[in-house]
């Protein structure tokens, strides 16, 4: 996991002067930087990795339904209760007390929900790239000993986004019983959980196997600066945002309207149709040339 942390903290940094078209709805919106999406998801798995950090592994000590029967019996001057406590915590345990004939595996529960949150940052990521990819912002280093289609010899597909996608859904399938089932248990116990414990092992190998895969897929991206500076370019609308701020700024009346007007239209919005409008404004020429200073380019905010 740190490992995919660290990579794309690197590509983070390594894209961070990259102006991109950001994407709202699906639609053109303002500007971004691809480094900046990147660094979305690191922050986000980071901030679960430090909660995961948080959850304490529990266990119990309480004979054969919890209450030290059998041991306080036989031996009764013992402080069970502090004697239970001492050696599980010298373990490096939480102790849960009180408790059934088993431990109640909230704590688990809320491992695995932890997990499951993690694994849903990475289908995000892994859904946001293979989209780039298809927008053919991303070229992929090219593997001659891989097919990327048996029919079709030119393609080269987001095999390893895929894979990662698909073994984290079934992790997460996984995960999800694992937090709803484990924390009931009937009465004192029943085994239920007996049969359930044997398969956490499955979705802890299917997370390693995607995480795997999602670094593979990040190792072979090829960013095309040409297509991601062409749909920029083709996209001058996106600066009205920036321009109605300013108009407003300066007090100018309804700018909204005015910019609405101007770009919510079907045809062409180029930087032609931008300083034509510009030009037609009653604002002193410094504002102008401010406005017009601005491009898909650099309206990328901080």
């Amino acid at each position: 996991m740190w490992l995919l942390v660290d990579l794309l903290e690197a590509k983070s940094n390594e894209y961070s002067e990259i102006a991109m078209l950001a994407r709202t709805h699906g639609q053109a919106a303002s500007p971004t930087r691809l480094g900046k999406e990147i660094k979305v998801f690191q922050v986000r798995i980071n901030e679960q990795l430090k909660f995961l950090d948080t959850i304490p592994i529990a266990a119990k000590f309480g004979g054969a339904t919890g209450n030290f029967n059998a041991h306080h019996v036989a031996f009764p001057k013992i402080d069970w209760k502090e004697f239970g406590t001492s050696l599980i915590n010298e373990l490096g345990l939480h102790h849960s007390y009180p408790t059934t004939q088993i431990e109640h595996y909230d704590h688990l529960a809320s491992l695995f929900d932890c997990l499951k949150r993690i694994n849903t940052i990475i289908i995000d990521f892994n859904r946001d790239i293979w989209t780039y990819i298809s927008m053919d912002y991303f070229k992929q280093k090219i593997n001659k000993n891989e097919v990327g289609s048996s029919a079709m010899p030119h393609k080269v597909n987001p095999i390893d986004f895929e894979n990662s996608e698909g073994n984290l859904g079934i992790a997460n399938a996984f995960f999800e019983h694992l937090s709803s089932k484990l924390p009931i248990s009937r009465l004192q116990r029943d085994l239920t959980d007996s049969t359930v414990l044997r398969n956490i092992g499955v979705p802890f190998s299917h997370t390693i196997i995607a995480i795997s895969s999602t670094i593979k897929g990040i190792n072979k991206l090829i960013v095309n600066k040409v297509k991601i500076d062409s749909d920029l370019n083709e996209n001058w609308a996106v600066i009205a945002e920036a321009i109605q701020t300013i108009l407003r700024r300066e007090g100018y009346p309804n700018p909204y309207e005015a910019l609405k007007q101007l770009t919510r239209i079907n045809s062409e919005i180029n930087k032609k149709t931008i300083h034509n409008f510009i030009d037609s404004l009653k604002i002193d020429d410094k504002i102008k040339n401010e406005l017009k200073g601005i491009n898909p380019s650099n309206y990328t905010g901080i």
